[in-house]
């Protein structure tokens, strides 16, 4: 999921009319003793509406119809029907009574029984006709879906509207709403709507989506927003074992697994579109873990589902967000064939789940309509756009929504969509927006210019001492077809300016041909990285961090030019091709660069000076890329990752020191593995032929700060291992808090338990070892070199701290045989 939106929710809460409806009720189911009864199911009389209560008893129960009497259910308990005196009933105790014979009922305290449920018997007729039902009847099917998305502020209350924050935005809250599914008030803030045809091919396995006209108001135009939004309303199969949320990994309630993680009642049965349905309630077995509470209506003959609704458990081990709330409805077509209608999903995100605590509501509805079967279309349809924008897509005239959207907006709708285009205008919110804009991009915008990255500012390192670093960017939009970017950076120790400039312009957009090119001089700390990289105005973490353990006084110049030209002929797939010269000489008097020209050791030089040609290939399936512009930015949903580099070194070409071909490969997989969490798998392999310099080899990246950096070693130091061809395996894994949810003294801390594995093996050739006149010895690690780690992460939703312990090489002087690191971020 795209953390960048955890920001705009962190900054937004910070600061942080009822629409006319028949009935609605909540309240508070207790027992005898005036507990809560948690997941007790709460309906209307002689209706297919209902809810589940929460962990802690409470309900809220919203009907467009006119309903007088409610029942009130629970394992274990006596069926209860309340009377409703009116339309609105608020804050009910509804107390329920044990049951006290078996006769009544069997009664299973807390856990229902795996044998003899009837509920089961339905739920393994599910699992049989799962593939069997819908859309997968068809070899190819099309439709059309109207899709909303909202975004709210929600609990607005009278002191929250009279908040300074508020002065000379009052108007806006004219616009609050109260939500059916939670009765609470709420203010929306973003609304976009997209119409869009969809075509599938089952035997091909491939679907696409050709949007047809999407409107925004409120945060316009921001890709950040766009890009969280489409990350996180990713489609989903109710029928899948495993439900995929803010990367957490959810068991279905009609998982073959479920049976293991939750409860599950047959409640009734009824008539619904004329097809007899049984209704079954679940709920979690164990708290904390990533489960749903709801229920589920499924037809007697086909046990294809007619609705389902279902809301994640409060104590899901889940960060800033404090319900998830889904609702589909299937129609029946012919008689058998069970189609989906409607797909509602409401996220409330807020910093704690606190009751009264103010947040953010995330709201999605799809419909869908004009359902076309087995009409046959070539492959090469299927394939993905690469870069298109078509523009007209967004400017559809009101006269065109007004007829084509599937429902028509209400009276409040329409005048969300005013006051959000008027709120823009305001100068106090487009203050408040350019701050959270600041926090997330790291640049300030002014005109048409954005000054940073904000943290990188600051730096410092035993060369240059104090180090500051301003920087600038051409900016108009997102999707800008060429940028101009640059850096000065000052040290104070040896008195020395350094720069980086970098120039970017898209020649066609629909293949993404881009040509760059650049310079830097700076200061930097080689082998920060194995993987070789020609990026201008990147940040060295190794060689500008403010917090550094032990000595970092390997430092190089480092005079960088390149240029480069870069093509995406296929969806994610991507060649690179660029000539680059570079010297490098030490920063430092306790360091050395110094090598033999050549084997005969004759000549000793400081300074290296290379040309070199450079090929790559990249592909990264299932990326999701945001904006259409020279430079774009990934959604945060996880996907693989290759790529391949090849670099050809000339010898005399720019006065060039060494004839050389280097070869890398880089690998990196996540996978998700259900309830047990996500892992990260990493390999990387690289081989160089010919000979070259201490500055050329291929350095095994140490960390010496304090914190944990994605693809370092933390156990080794800068230079501790050189080499010329390795291999690398790195695996980390987050449980994501499935062995503490287990400790009852720990669940309410929500942590999560982290583990990792790192290792390297190279060498280094006979005659790179006999050039090499640094004064460095070259230790490879021609005996395996591994690393391990155990950590505890999701500390006050912010923190990690990891515990490495480096499993050979012990006896190496100055070894580090213990680091802990830190990190932290915004993470669900």
């Amino acid at each position: 999921m795209n953390k960048n939106f955890l920001l705009y929710l962190v900054v937004v809460v910070g600061f942080a009319n009822t629409l006319f409806s028949q009935t609605k009720v909540s309240g508070l189911v207790v027992d005898a003793s005036n507990k809560p009864i948690p997941f007790a199911n709460v309906a209307f009389k002689n209706s297919s509406e209902g809810v589940v209560s929460s962990e802690d008893g409470v309900f809220y129960l919203e009907s467009p119809k006119s309903y007088k009497t409610i029942i009130i259910t629970s394992v274990g308990y006596s069926d209860r029907e309340i009377d409703l005196e009116k339309a609105i009933n608020y804050k009910l105790k509804i107390q329920l009574k044990e049951i006290q014979t078996l006769n009544e009922v069997v009664v299973y305290r807390g856990k229902t029984s795996k044998k003899n449920n009837p509920a089961l018997d339905i739920l393994r007729k599910i699992w049989e006709r799962r593939r069997k039902n819908g859309l997968h009847l068809f070899d190819q099917y099309q439709m059309e879906k109207y899709e909303k998305i909202e975004f709210d502020m929600n609990s607005i209350d009278s002191a929250y509207m009279k908040n300074n924050l508020f002065k000379g935005m009052e108007f806006i809250f004219k616009q609050v709403d109260t939500s059916k599914i939670t009765g609470k008030t709420y203010l929306p803030i973003f609304i976009n709507e997209a119409l869009v045809d969809v075509y599938g091919d089952n035997k091909l396995k491939k679907v696409k989506e050709k949007t047809k006209a999407n409107k925004t108001s409120g945060f316009n135009g921001n890709q950040q927003i766009l890009a969280f939004v489409n990350d996180l309303y990713t489609d989903f199969d109710i029928y899948d074992n495993h439900l995929n949320f803010f990367d957490k990994s959810f068991t279905s309630p009609l998982s073959t697994t479920g049976i293991d993680v939750y409860n599950y009642v047959l409640r009734d049965s009824a008539y619904i579109d004329n097809k007899r349905c049984f209704n079954i309630v679940f709920y979690p077995r164990r708290k904390n873990e990533l489960t749903f509470k709801g229920d589920f209506w499924v037809s007697d003959t086909t046990f294809a589902i007619k609705k389902i609704n279902m809301a994640a458990t409060r104590s899901a081990n889940i960060n800033w967000v404090k319900d998830i709330y889904i609702e589909q409805e299937f129609e029946v077509m012919n008689d058998s064939i069970f189609l989906m209608t409607k797909d509602y999903m409401m996220t409330d995100f807020a910093l704690n789940k606190k009751e009264n605590s103010k947040g953010v509501y995330g709201k999605r509805t799809s419909l869908y309509r004009d359902h076309q079967f087995n009409i046959e279309k070539p492959e090469k349809f299927y394939r993905e756009e690469v870069n298109y924008l078509d523009k007209d897509v967004y400017n559809k005239s009101d006269e065109y929504w007004e007829e084509n959207r599937f429902e028509s907006l209400t009276k409040d709708e329409k005048g969300v969509y005013k006051m959000l285009d008027t709120l823009q205008t305001v100068k106090k919110f487009k203050q408040l927006y350019s701050l959270v804009e600041i926090i997330d991009s790291g640049y300030i915008h002014l005109g048409e210019l954005d000054y940073g990255p904000i943290y990188s500012v600051i730096g410092q390192n035993s060369v240059e001492g104090l180090r500051l670093r301003a920087g600038a960017r051409t900016y108009f939009g997102p999707n800008d077809p060429w940028r101009v970017q640059g850096y000065l950076a000052y040290g104070f120790k040896d008195d020395k300016f350094k720069y980086g400039l970098t120039g970017k312009w898209m020649l066609n957009p629909k293949n993404r041909f881009i040509i760059s090119a650049g310079n830097r001089r700076d200061i930097e700390q080689i082998g920060a990285s194995l993987t070789t990289t020609n990026d201008i105005v990147g940040r060295s973490f190794a060689s500008s961090g403010l917090l550094v353990v032990g000595s970092n006084n390997k430092l190089t110049n480092v005079n960088l030019s390149n240029v480069e030209f870069e093509m995406e002929p296929i969806k994610n797939l991507t060649f690179l091709a660029g000539v680059s010269y570079r010297t490098l000489i030490s920063a430092s008097p306790e360091f050395s660069l110094d090598y033999y020209t050549d084997l005969t050791q004759t000549t000793i030089q400081s300074q290296v000076k290379q040309s070199e040609v450079n090929f790559q290939v990249e592909y990264t399936p299932n990326r999701i890329p945001v904006a259409f512009g020279v430079e774009r930015y990934n959604a945060d949903s996880p996907f693989t990752s290759i790529f391949v580099t090849y670099s050809q070194g000339f010898k005399n070409l720019f006065s060039s020191d060494f004839n050389y071909k280097k070869l890398q490969l880089y690998y990196k997989q996540p996978i998700i593995i259900g309830p047990l969490g996500r892992s990260d798998i990493i390999i990387e392999a690289g081989k160089t032929f010919g000979y070259i310099p201490l500055g050329l080899m291929s350095v095994v990246p140490g960390n010496q700060s304090i914190f944990n950096i994605a693809n370092t070693f933390n156990n080794l130091q800068f230079y501790e291992f050189v080499t010329d061809q390795y291999v690398t395996f790195k695996w980390d894994h987050d449980f994501h808090g499935r062995f503490f949810a287990r400790i009852p003294f720990m669940r309410k801390l929500n942590w999560r338990e982290n583990i990792g594995f790192r290792s390297v093996y190279g060498t280094v050739s006979d005659d790179n070892r006999a050039i090499n006149a640094s004064g460095l010895v070259y230790n490879a690690p021609d005996k395996v070199y591994w690393e391990y780690s155990a950590g505890i992460g999701n500390i006050f939703k912010l923190f990690r701290i990891d515990f490495s312990w480096r499993g050979s090489y012990l006896d190496m002087p100055d070894a580090n045989k213990f680091a802990t690191k830190i990190s932290f971020g915004f993470y669900f």
